[in-house]
């Protein structure tokens, strides 16, 4: 039985990409209509599973945006930016250098030497489209990739992202959190791939 009174935004947000990423459908009710009743705005709860299109798909994010447009059906969503590619460039460039600072032109190297498309596509639409988007701050939405990637088991990006929150100033007690959180929408022990990913993390750093 998920305790609501211990869970702060933070904890909801996280919630709902994790429950729309395992397709558990009534845990993301439950989450979004929490988020409602704490007065959560709309806008952070649309801009949490917009963004796990990058992680989960299309479909996903069809499914679980419809689920959420069916809790604010009165709500008109317009489109909030124009599809401006030098601006998604520019901006992509400073939020992936956030997550992989100086690593950033290796990562960049590297995906090119197998797919220039992909590489082209990771700063313009990863994070100049998707993640330099208003609505949720850079360190609420590596805290959310953070849950999703760790449900799917992606160790190396999810290693990534546990930097690039960290990097946004979250504190490791507030990753471990979000990733202990995961048992709420899934088997008890489904927290632990992302706490060993975590735990190489923190040796890593010295920590």
């Amino acid at each position: 039985m998920i305790n609501y009174d211990k869970l702060n935004t933070q904890d909801i947000l996280s919630l709902i990409a994790a429950s729309a990423a395992l397709r558990k459908m009534t845990i993301l009710r439950m989450m979004i209509s929490l988020a409602k009743n704490r007065k959560i705005p709309f806008k952070k709860i649309y801009e949490t599973l917009l963004q796990n299109y990058l992680f989960t798909g299309y479909p996903s994010a069809i499914i679980s945006l419809k689920v959420l447009k069916s809790f604010y059906p009165e709500k008109q969503i317009s489109k909030s930016e124009d599809m401006n590619l030098y601006h998604f460039r520019e901006r992509g460039e400073i939020n992936c250098k956030k997550v992989y600072g100086y690593k950033y032109e290796k990562l960049i190297s590297n995906i090119s030497n197998f797919s220039p498309d992909l590489s082209e596509w990771l700063v313009l639409e990863g994070y100049g489209k998707v993640l330099g988007r208003s609505g949720l701050s850079f360190k609420e939405r590596e805290l959310c990739i953070v849950a999703v990637l760790a449900l799917l088991k992606y160790e190396e990006q999810l290693y990534s992202h546990i930097n690039g929150a960290y990097r946004t100033k979250a504190t490791v007690a507030e990753i471990k959190r979000v990733i202990v959180n995961l048992n709420l929408v899934g088997r008890k022990n489904i927290s632990s791939f992302g706490l060993g990913v975590l735990e190489k993390f923190e040796k890593v750093k010295g920590m």
